[in-house]
């Protein structure tokens, strides 16, 4: 996958060599030439320019990238700017980075509601939950076995469980299911809402864009992902 990350500082820079070691094309931009010559050796590629300058953000491969991850810190303002520069540019996928709560709603208040709080969460465990496309949320248990949040695929729609043979196919168990509803937010945009919905079991009915949670090795779950991945892109 191809990602571009806006800030280098500690949070941006690891997050960019984990991804990159994971055979991942990653992009690295800042304002700072210092962070540049640092970590470019790390990088696919290190790009000094100003992410909150439209003229220059043009230069970006923008429609190329999977995701930009806007990880700039402690300068919130630069962080607001060039989130509304990649919502303008209408990025695929922007994941923002906020350092506190007004920060928080304003970004979600663009549409933008991926977020990552850095002081709660690593940079290891944000790479690894980039790495599978189609992952909403992952925690990981040891180095081998997950829990991870995915969308439930259009072919999953409406069949129950036991019906799709997921553990027989994939050694996979799918540990509950969240429906999902829309609700607005403090500045009145559409936010998911998700409701647990118990324990599953095998005649639990799976609908199109719910979420299910999943148990099994990192191996098998990449592997289901890349499956539903397929099966999209050959619709």
């Amino acid at each position: 996958m191809k990602y571009i990350i806006i800030g280098l500082g500690k949070f941006g820079s690891s997050l960019g060599e984990k991804l990159t070691e994971m055979g991942n094309e990653v992009i690295g931009v800042d304002i700072r030439m210092s962070k540049i010559e640092s970590i470019k050796e790390k990088l696919t590629h290190a790009i000094n320019l100003d992410a909150t300058d439209p003229e220059a953000v043009g230069n970006l491969p923008l429609q190329d990238a999977d995701v930009v991850i806007i990880a700039i810190g402690e300068d919130t303002g630069s962080n607001i700017m060039a989130a509304a520069l990649m919502k303008k540019k209408h990025v695929k996928r922007i994941i923002g980075r906020v350092v506190d709560p007004l920060q928080n709603t304003v970004l979600e208040a663009m549409g933008i509601n991926e977020i990552i709080h850095p002081e709660e969460e690593t940079a290891e465990r944000w790479a690894k939950r980039l790495n599978l496309e189609g992952v909403i949320d992952s925690f990981e248990l040891d180095g081998n076995y997950s829990i991870v949040e995915t969308r439930i695929p259009k072919e999953y729609h409406d069949k129950t469980i036991q019906e799709l043979g997921i553990k027989d196919e994939f050694n996979i168990i799918v540990l509950t299911t969240m429906e999902v509803s829309q609700e607005k937010n403090e500045m009145g945009v559409d936010k998911d809402r998700t409701t647990v919905q118990g324990i599953a079991r095998a005649d639990t009915k799976l609908y199109k864009d719910d979420i299910m949670v999943l148990y099994g090795n990192n191996k098998d779950i990449k592997k289901l992902l890349d499956h539903h991945r397929k099966f999209k892109e050959g619709m």
